[in-house]
């Protein structure tokens, strides 16, 4: 289980430890984006609702926003 970002260390330790694990499961959701095409917006807030903890959704989100506007360096 993942760390809140209340402990000791905070928000920043916690983006430090999560970022490389966030980037991944957004690479995970884009990709099937082209196979899901309509319902892959649908599909993927439910992902993003089902990731635990909280804060860790948010960093994928952001990742996948990133990702989304910029693919060549996915």
């Amino acid at each position: 289980m993942m760390e809140r970002q209340d402990a000791p260390g905070g928000r920043a330790q916690f983006h430090r430890q999560h970022q490389a694990g966030a980037h991944e499961v957004a690479k995970q959701l884009l990709a099937q984006r082209e196979e899901l095409q309509a319902g892959w917006l649908s599909w993927v807030a439910a992902q993003l609702y089902q990731l635990s903890p909280p804060e860790f959704a948010a960093m994928v989100r952001r990742e996948l926003q990133q990702l989304s506007q910029d693919p060549a360096d996915s």
